[in-house]
């Protein structure tokens, strides 16, 4: 008996749902909440430190580190990197 999914693979699956690109940004959007909270760590800052570094509120960076929440500005993603001391990379691949 041949399996109808074989050969297929979870992306084939979320692209023909129509779920591709959600599933992209929230896992993207994940892994750069996780950055900058490790970079938060490293530097020994608060969000309240970093908040004020990159001139916005509390709140605002409490919706850049919440990994559900993916519609984040590439500016706010510029301001985070730079209050950290870092640069923003953003490519196609």
């Amino acid at each position: 008996m041949s399996n109808i999914h074989t050969g297929s693979n979870f992306d084939d699956f979320l692209q023909e749902e129509g779920l591709l690109a959600d599933v992209e940004a929230t896992a993207i959007k994940r892994i750069v909440a996780y950055q900058i909270e490790q970079e938060m760590q490293k530097s020994n800052l608060s969000k309240t430190a970093l908040a004020h570094k990159m001139q916005t509120s509390r709140s605002a960076l409490d919706r850049l580190l919440d990994p559900g929440n993916v519609s984040v500005t590439l500016q706010t993603l510029e301001r985070a990197a730079l209050a950290l001391g870092k640069r923003l990379k953003v490519e196609l691949a």
